[in-house]
């Protein structure tokens, strides 16, 4: 049975934090095997004294939508001060930590660079680093480990809150362990102890453990979700919905231009293993093309030990911008969100470009070679950061 990093803790006697004043950076995610809160153990733990919550993204109790800003709060179950790390400022600086002796982080990552929870952990080490307050990281699986190390790196120039330190789309590693690539490539120099995992390794996915899964976020509802979500979140980029706002989002993709049977037959005719496209029709509540009617695909993972979703969410964006000349990609202040997501401008320079008759599968090939190099480059330094074989 594994136990997460929280149990750990709580079985040596809280040693790393015994008698300190802490902070905690958490949401609904950060509970132990019997589903009970990082916050509320802490907070009712004799040897230690909590007393500030750190918010991320979607807030402290995980109830507000994507990139809606989190502001300062208190509390409601507990009483505690709530400093928001996704409001006007991200990143917690040194006189947020003045009065404290360590700073805990309990959150459920996913294993995709997209996800903002570990730019929050990045910011945080960095934040930390120039202060005498420690840094303590309760590690939790990464729930879809046994996926290869996969698409780009991120190109220093295109450094941001969805994609930076270098990370590929896929990185395969635990928070814990996140935290020490941050603190160690980066030069840090944070003062950092990860409370690891018992009992796991790898080349696990997480519905092979003892624990529930709790969404880390409002639109990470499964398994299958985080599976599928670092090839789909890069519609993020277009104009076509990643299914926000309906039951199953980054699952279901389309716009109300596609024409659903026909997408989803070209999908299927392709090279793509672990999975089947089905055609789709939804309607948004609310995002995107909110209360339109949509049509569109259902990916539908079918084997998941050959499931390669950066192939699958690139392959689905060439077909869907050479079959439909409608689709577009998203703009905010003159630049691209897709750039961001895709750690630099190649991807959407080369579907923009794609040849309407070129096959997808020879596209993808051509991106893919370019990959090689980054890929290999960052398994290269997995050794040096990874804890559990």
């Amino acid at each position: 049975m594994v136990r997460v990093g929280i149990e750990t803790l709580v079985d040596t006697q809280m040693e790393p934090i015994a008698g300190d004043r802490v902070g905690l950076i958490t949401n609904p995610s950060g509970v132990d095997s019997e589903l009970v809160p990082t916050i509320d153990t802490l907070y009712n733990h004799d040897d230690v004294e909590l007393v500030r919550l750190f918010g991320p993204e979607h807030g402290i109790r995980g109830n507000e939508q994507a990139g809606v800003k989190v502001d300062d709060s208190v509390d409601e179950r507990t009483g505690l001060p709530v400093t928001s790390l996704y409001g006007d400022n991200r990143r917690l600086e040194p006189d947020m930590v003045e009065d404290l002796d360590t700073v805990v982080y309990d959150m459920q990552d996913i294993g995709c660079r997209f996800y903002t929870l570990i730019y929050t952990l990045a910011y945080a080490l960095e934040g930390i680093s120039e202060t005498d307050t420690s840094f303590v990281v309760l590690d939790r699986p990464n729930p879809i480990a046994p996926l290869a190390v996969d698409g780009n790196r991120v190109s220093p120039d295109h450094e941001s809150f969805v994609g930076g330190r270098r990370l590929p789309i896929t990185h395969g590693l635990t928070v814990g362990e996140l935290a020490r690539y941050f603190n160690g490539e980066f030069d840090l120099g944070a003062d950092l102890e990860v409370v690891e995992l018992e009992g796991w390794t790898h080349d696990t996915w997480y519905d092979e453990l003892e624990l529930a899964w709790v969404p880390p976020s409002p639109n990470m509802p499964t398994l299958d979700t985080a599976t599928i979500y670092p090839g789909t979140c890069l519609f993020e980029g277009t104009t076509l919905s990643e299914g926000r706002g309906t039951t199953k989002p980054f699952e279901l993709i389309g716009a109300p231009w596609v024409d659903a049977e026909e997408w989803a037959a070209t999908l299927n005719d392709l090279d793509v293993d672990g999975c089947a496209f089905r055609p789709a029709y939804f309607t948004p509540m609310f995002s995107k093309h909110e209360r339109q009617d949509v049509e569109g695909v259902q990916i539908h993972v079918m084997d998941r030990d050959e499931i390669a979703p950066v192939e699958i969410g690139v392959k689905m964006l060439i077909t869907a911008f050479q079959l439909y000349p409608e689709s577009d990609w998203v703009q905010s202040n003159g630049e691209h969100f897709v750039d961001k997501l895709a750690g630099g401008r190649t991807l959407r320079e080369t579907i923009s470009d794609v040849d309407p008759n070129e096959s997808a599968d020879d596209v993808y090939d051509r991106l893919d070679r370019r990959w090689d190099e980054e890929r290999e480059a960052f398994a290269d330094l997995l050794d040096d950061y990874t804890l559990y074989q």
